[in-house]
């Protein structure tokens, strides 16, 4: 058994390398060289972490998820802008160049999909379902058990409880702007929910990147860039 706490840094590691070099190098270098860097660096830790993750697949057959994934992620798509557009000034918005935009639509459709989903509904909600079974055994430190003693591993697809649904979609809301937040709690109970129903990561990530593609392709048509 490999406990959770091992399987912190590969699960976290893309996600917080892209974030990183996001935030700190976004005022030095261009958009284009950011997102290069950005693809570079979650590229090769998912590639270094890939031993460790758990299944994209699960019971459901392979067309079924992508079809599933489909159907969310554009019902998701709607929703994100349905929802954050209330809290966004277009005024405040400028275009982004053409290879900008290229490099963003390629890590947004394909790579953030794939690191996101697994540290939020691959980990953090597993990890959050361990600790609410533990904390309803009544052991005395379920967090510690939860990270110490058990793996995400050993979780059969499907299982899951409240506290992993709100405790992962409050992660995923986190990890956005602050305006983003209503519609980020909305997707991550959406993705939550196609989790449980699907019983498997593959509809997650191919929701994930349906609903970035039409977002792209949502603001190009319509020029609303105060969506990025």
């Amino acid at each position: 058994m490999i406990e959770n706490r091992s399987l912190l840094l590969p699960y976290a590691a893309p996600y917080f390398a892209y974030v990183i070099i996001a935030s700190l190098l976004g005022d030095v270098v261009s958009d284009e060289i950011n997102y290069i860097l950005r693809i570079i660096a979650a590229t090769g830790l998912l590639i270094w972490g890939w031993r460790w993750y758990i299944p994209l697949g699960g019971s459901k057959s392979f067309l079924s998820s992508m079809l599933q994934g489909g159907v969310f992620g554009i019902v998701g798509c709607a929703a994100w802008i349905l929802l954050l557009l209330p809290f966004t000034e277009a005024a405040e918005a400028t275009p982004w160049s053409a290879g900008g935009f290229a490099l963003r639509v390629v890590s947004a459709g394909l790579l953030v999909p794939v690191f996101e989903e697994l540290m939020i509904r691959g980990f953090a909600f597993r990890l959050a379902l361990q600790w609410d079974q533990c904390r309803r055994e009544k052991i005395d430190d379920p967090l510690y058990t939860a990270l110490h003693e058990r793996s995400i591993n050993d979780l059969k697809p499907g299982e899951w409880s409240w506290m992993a649904v709100i405790i992962s979609t409050l992660v995923f809301m986190i990890g956005h702007g602050i305006p983003e937040w209503p519609a980020a709690i909305a997707y991550g109970l959406l993705m939550s929910f196609l989790l449980i129903k699907q019983k498997d990561l593959i509809a997650c990530i191919v929701a994930h990147g349906i609903t970035n593609l039409s977002l792209a392709a949502y603001i190009a048509l319509t020029g609303s860039w105060q969506l990025w």
